[in-house]
Order: C-alpha cells, then sequence, then structure tokens
C-alpha cells in the first residue's frame, strides 16, 4: 500500500517530530498545517479508542489519509494509572505529572511500569489500519536527564538500562512504545 501524504492527527510538537523520524515512509504533515483547527475530545476508554477518534475525526474533515497516536504510562502498583489520563494526569502539564507521580511512588518498593501505544490510520474511503506497542521498565525515585518529554526522565528503560531521559532520540526511538506501535502499524498495511 503507498501513500505519500498524512495527516498526523496531534497538537503536540514533540510526538509529531517523534512519529516523523520514526515513520519515514510518507510525508506527515501536522493537523494544523494541513487546515485542521478543532478540537478533539478523546472520549475513549483504551488507547486504541482514543487514537481511531482522533484520526477518524481528522480524516473526516479533511478528507485526507489521517494518523494518530494515543499513548502513556501504566504503572503496575497504581493499577496501571496514570495511563490513558498521561498527559492530564495533574492537570499541571509535564513537570507537574511527573511531580505528582513520584508523590503516589513515594515510599513504594514495586515500581515496574510500561509505555503503551495505539496508533491508527484512517483512509477517505474508510479503511482503518492500528498498530500497538508497548516498552517495559520502572519508575526511578528521581529524574534521571533532559532528554525527551512526558515522563522520560522518570521511566528506566529495561532495553536501554538507563532513563529515557538520558537517551538520545535515536536510542529512545529504536525501542519506545511508539515504534513498535508504528512498526506493528507498518506490518498491518
Amino acid at each position: 500500500m503507498e501513500i505519500f501524504e498524512i495527516v498526523v492527527a496531534s497538537g503536540n510538537k514533540h510526538k509529531i517530530e517523534e512519529i516523523k523520524s520514526i515513520f519515514t515512509q510518507a510525508k506527515l504533515i501536522s493537523m494544523t498545517d494541513a487546515g485542521f483547527t478543532g478540537e478533539i475530545e478523546e472520549t475513549g476508554k483504551t488507547f486504541k479508542e482514543n487514537a481511531y477518534i482522533k484520526a477518524k475525526t481528522v480524516c473526516d474533515a479533511l478528507n485526507l489519509p489521517a494518523l494518530a497516536d494515543d499513548s502513556g504510562l501504566c504503572v503496575d502498583v497504581l493499577g496501571g494509572a496514570p495511563g490513558i489520563y498521561s498527559a492530564r494526569f495533574s492537570g499541571e502539564g509535564d513537570a507537574g505529572n511527573r511531580a505528582l507521580l513520584l508523590k503516589r511512588m513515594e515510599g513504594l518498593d514495586e515500581r515496574r511500569a510500561h509505555f503503551e501505544c495505539a496508533v491508527c490510520l484512517c483512509l477517505p474511503d474508510g479503511k482503518t489500519y492500528f498498530g500497538v506497542g508497548r516498552t517495559f521498565g520502572k519508575i526511578l525515585e528521581k529524574e534521571e536527564g533532559a532528554n525527551g518529554f512526558g515522563y522520560d526522565s522518570l521511566f528506566y528503560s529495561d532495553d536501554l538500562e538507563k532513563s529515557f531521559g538520558l537517551a538520545d532520540e535515536k536510542e529512545k526511538n529504536s525501542v519506545s512504545h511508539r515504534y513498535r506501535a508504528l512498526e506493528d502499524l507498518r506490518s498491518n498495511l
């Protein structure tokens, strides 16, 4: 299947750049550059549902192929939280989210966690494709490194044997949940 231009249904600049550096088979443009300025309400109960809602909304609005992801951090001892609420966990942005996570994890020995990502590609002809990926590790007791975004400085990657905050872009993208989801999507196309 060949698709030459795909709209990325996201307003997160970090996420768009990461997707562009991983998914190089197509020309990717942000939804705002493509002319979509609406709000998309993420009402799904899973990453996959939210990815579909975003991709379908932008695809229908612009009549162009649209790719969306929904991803988050799932901490075992917190019952999978913050999960689909990762970006709005504290209501105070990335730094607030990290601070709240550290507060909730105080004194806990069990720190296993994973990042999960679901991606969805919706085409104007009605076809829909999905990919899912996970990367495993644990939550550190304090931030390590300033690279990446979101919870990266708190997430110790089993694959890299260091925090995503200490990893460069190429290292992180070789093992990340988003990379694995996009590879899964690619295999489903």
